[in-house]
């Protein structure tokens, strides 16, 4: 039987996962064995970057975590070494960084994964992460409202420059004509 102390830590652990797994837009549960301490910590720190927080967890403690949410079928992966990846803001970063990591390390297996309270698969897990970043996405969207404004002042400038040609040569035959009435 644990100590009340130890067992006090543990409930403690399971407390914050259980409101990191809820608070979390996505989180994706990988099986880090094989892997080298150096790769282990550029994997840490591509992550921390993009805002998405990685820890290894016990499977018994992420289990107790899972049953308190809604995240049912996320425990029948909880086999062997686990780790988990969540972000609170960022849909894709965990998907995209992980599986990007996943195809250099063979023994390095994403598990499963949940979007929005929903359990996923691997397979929706590998679409999350071709989508492109967020900043991209937004600079795409920008460009598509932009092009509309954008070939609207071209059409305009464009106007505007053949009323300036047509103009000109009837401004410069007007002293010409005034020169020759005075004379």
């Amino acid at each position: 039987m644990p100590s009340a102390k130890v067992l006090e830590s543990k409930q403690a652990v399971v407390a914050a996962l259980t409101e990191r797994l809820k608070n979390a837009c996505a989180g994706v549960i990988v099986d880090y064995k094989g892997i080298t301490v150096a790769d282990d910590t550029a994997l840490r720190k591509e992550l921390r970057e993009a805002g998405v927080e990685y820890t290894v967890v016990k499977n018994t403690l992420l289990r107790l975590a899972i049953a308190a949410t809604e995240l049912n079928g996320l425990e029948t992966v909880l086999d062997g070494t686990t780790a988990i990846a969540t972000s609170a803001d960022d849909y894709v970063a965990a998907a995209r960084i992980l599986s990007k990591f996943a195809d250099t390390h063979k023994e390095f297996n994403i598990k499963n994964g949940f979007l929005d309270q929903e359990v996923i698969d691997t397979a929706k897990i590998a679409g999350l992460a071709k989508l492109p970043s967020r900043e991209v996405l937004l600079a795409q969207v920008l460009g598509a409202f932009q092009a509309p404004i954008s070939a609207f002042a071209r059409a305009i400038q464009a106007i505007v420059d053949k009323d300036g040609e047509e103009a000109a040569p009837a401004e410069a035959e007007a002293p010409a004509a005034e020169e020759a009435a005075a004379e």
